[in-house]
């Protein structure tokens, strides 16, 4: 279905849908459903018209609830601090666009960031409000990341993806161990631990892989050649901690870092180098590279 409400600024509008029950209006079920947030809150936002029906009409405080229906806004999130570093286009044509994401910038809105996500910021400068990524970069990488510009398009690109038919390459900083044997391949099994958020290894069938070479070494530390077979979230970074050799400056492995914040000091010593594969339309071998730097160490 489509939104009946348009992109704000880059946002595109969220919805709710309703559940079976009974309530006497939709204030009602809102205030149930929505008990962190005051009620004068969610009144007041029915009262300027911000809750929206399918067809787009304003729906108010008295408003019949309505089962099965849904209800369209645009989220709202605190004051939300600017990321001071630009994203870099390196290919565009009828269905790709190739990105160069920058440090500390989620890369689709989640959580409490929102306009400040490279998904909103491409949107908004580009306008292009159907674009959408074809796979994700965790929000302290940096590096190269697709997006699709034509919708039916989309799943082709994605296919490739789950088929392990991309070659991503990435490079890191971490400590180096004189006593690991590099180049190896890396495998576990990995599964959410406390809180849903961090990665870690348990016993069982492996179920993520990771090739790590050496680059290069400058005193204690390594620059290192990730090449990723599969895709779980947080892989390359779980991998590295679980070796003993930690990427420099990452707030969540091996522990997680209280009250980091907004501080763009320190990123995360993570680069998406590379990705490769043969493009399933025109049948040309692409490649992109990032022309960022890890920059010298530390």
């Amino acid at each position: 279905m489509k939104a009946p409400l348009p992109l704000r600024d880059g946002v595109a509008p969220s919805y709710l849908w309703l559940p079976a029950g009974h309530w006497p209006d939709l204030l009602s079920f809102l205030v149930q459903r929505f008990p962190h947030v005051a009620e004068t809150v969610l009144r007041g936002r029915l009262e300027r018209g911000e809750l929206v029906d399918e067809a787009g009409r304003a729906l108010a405080c008295s408003s019949a609830y309505r089962p099965g229906s849904r209800i369209w806004y645009y989220r709202e999130v605190p004051a939300e601090t600017p990321v001071p570093f630009e994203e870099v286009i390196l290919h565009r044509d009828a269905r790709l666009l190739v990105v160069d994401k920058p440090h500390f910038l989620s890369a689709i809105p989640a959580g409490r960031h929102l306009r400040e996500t490279l998904l909103t910021r491409l949107r908004d400068k580009l306008d292009l409000p159907e674009l959408t990524p074809v796979h994700r970069l965790d929000r302290e990488t940096a590096g190269v990341m697709l997006f699709c510009l034509h919708p039916p398009s989309r799943g082709a690109y994605q296919k490739l993806f789950e088929a392990r038919q991309v070659e991503k390459v990435y490079e890191a900083i971490a400590p180096f161990r004189p006593d690991l044997p590099l180049p190896r391949v890396h495998r576990s099994r990995l599964e959410e631990g406390e809180g849903f958020f961090a990665m870690r290894e348990v016993e069982g069938e492996a179920n993520s892989e990771t090739r790590i070479s050496l680059i290069g070494r400058l005193g204690e530390l390594g620059h290192y050649r990730l090449e990723p077979h599969t895709g779980k979230k947080h892989q390359l970074r779980a991998h590295m901690a679980a070796l003993g050799i930690p990427i420099l400056h990452d707030p969540w492995y091996p522990v997680l870092t209280e009250g980091k914040g907004d501080d763009f000091s320190q990123p995360l010593k993570l680069l998406a180098r590379e990705i490769r594969f043969v493009d399933p339309f025109s049948g040309e071998a692409r490649c992109f590279s990032s022309c960022r730097s890890l920059g010298s160490f530390p």
